[in-house]
Formats: C-alpha cells, structure tokens, sequence
C-alpha cells in the first residue's frame, strides 16, 4: 500500500511530500492523519529545525477527496492542522505550491509560514462550488495574507487565481521561472530555513503567531467546522455536488 505523504530528511529539514498523485493528493483520512502525525513529530524532532511541504505528481492538494472522504470519528479534527502548522510547529514551515490548491489543499498552504509557486500553480477557494463556508482556518490566514476585502472577493467570486495573480496578491512570496525549477527552489529555501539560529527562528514564529491569532482560536476553529458541518448537510450543498460532478449548473434555494 502506498504511503499517503512521503518523510524525507535532508539534514535539518523535514521535507512532507503529499503522495495521491492520482487523485491530485486530495485529503481523506489517512492523509489528513499522516499530515497530523509527521507535523507533530517534525515539531517535536528537536534535530528538524525547518519543514517543506509539497505534493506529488502534478498537484500540491485538490482538497477534499469526496470519493473517499475522511469519517467523522477517523484521528484528529482537521482544524487541528491549523492549530499544529500555526502555534504548536515552532518551526518555520515553506509550502511548495505545485499545480492546484484547492479548499483544504488552499487552506493547508495559507496554513504554512511561507509560499513559494510554480508558474502552473492554480489556487480555488472551492468552497462557495459546494456550497459550504471555508474551514481549516483559510478566514484567518487569507485575510492577513491579501486584506480583508480582496480575501472576501476570492473567496465568494469562487474563481481561479493563476500563480502571477497570486503572487501580485499576496498569496504566494515567489514563483520560480520553471515549474521544474519548483522542487530544488523548495529545498534549497527549507535548507536556509533550517540554517537559521533555532532558538530565534522558533522565538519569532511564537512571536508572530501571538500577535496573528484571535483570541481565542480554538473557538475560531470550532466554529469553522460546525458551519461546515451544517452546510453539507443542506439541500444546496448536495445540490452543488451533484451540479459539480454533472458539469451542469446548480439551482439554489437557500435551504
């Protein structure tokens, strides 16, 4: 069987690499519980300095896998991957954003300290195309990332943004030239990261979480996830579903 994420180490950088190629490396259960459980080791490695994040084959992650969809009671909830990237990992983490990101595949990447595209890669709120609000945190990260109301735009516009875009916007800090380039671009930065004085690299990503985090986060998170919850089940949202998988247009009716 094939491991849902891939564990390298390269010196003092943990490199976690996505690995549903086939399905665009789209989160079920055991990928989201890979994620969990390499993030908290990588955070508790104290010979990990920095972590890379990436997706195999030609996309980084095309969020929820419908076909295959994580269970309720399967690991951790999947806001806890926003609490472990943003506070709990005091360690820098770089995203290499390669192809699509994708509702929780965006949220994972908004999730990391650092975005570095390839020129192919394509970011979708993919909520509003369910019919649901975003969770995994993506209301707090892409509003500290764009602005409030360009943030708002993205995401009820519900439209692809194409790397050049990103980067103008704020979503991304770099896009290499060459999608080929991505992989070593990716590296050679986590390898910089992990270069840094550990104790001041971990002291500034505590500082800078304080100072990025509502109050009470967790309440943030929760929240998140019971409109989630609760959009899924309506009307609409099987009705985008089904408009979606059909290629036909939806027909709301606010229930």
């Amino acid at each position: 069987m094939t491991e849902a994420l891939e564990v390298q180490t390269e010196g003092r950088l943990r490199v976690l690499r996505m690995n549903r190629p086939d399905k665009k490396n789209a989160l079920n259960g055991a990928l989201i519980d890979a994620l969990h459980r390499e993030l908290h080791a990588a955070a508790m490695d104290d010979e990990v300095w920095a972590i890379a994040l990436t997706g195999n084959g030609d996309a980084f992650c095309a969020g929820l896998d419908f076909a295959d969809p994580p269970k309720s009671g399967d690991g951790s909830p999947r806001g806890h991957l926003t609490v472990l990237m943003r506070v709990e990992c005091e360690k820098p983490i770089v995203a290499g954003v390669n192809g699509v990101a994708v509702g929780g595949g965006l949220s994972i990447a908004l999730n990391a300290d650092i975005r570095i595209a390839a020129p192919s890669a394509r970011f979708h709120p993919g909520y509003t195309r369910i019919a649901v609000s975003p969770d995994l945190g993506l209301t707090l990260t892409l509003p500290r990332a764009v602005g409030y109301e360009r943030a708002m735009r993205f995401m009820l516009e519900g439209r692809t943004v194409h790397a050049a875009e990103a980067l103008a916007l704020g979503i991304v800090s770099e896009v290499v030239e060459r999608d080929e380039d991505l992989d070593a671009r990716l590296l050679d930065y986590g390898a910089l990261l992990a270069s840094a004085a550990p104790i001041a690299a971990r002291q500034t990503k505590r500082l800078m979480a304080l100072g990025d985090q509502p109050l009470d986060l967790a309440a943030h998170l929760d929240l998140e996830n019971e409109l989630v919850v609760a959009a899924l089940g309506s009307a609409d949202s099987n009705e985008a579903i089904r408009a979606m998988m059909t290629g036909e247009l939806p027909t709301f009716t606010g229930r």
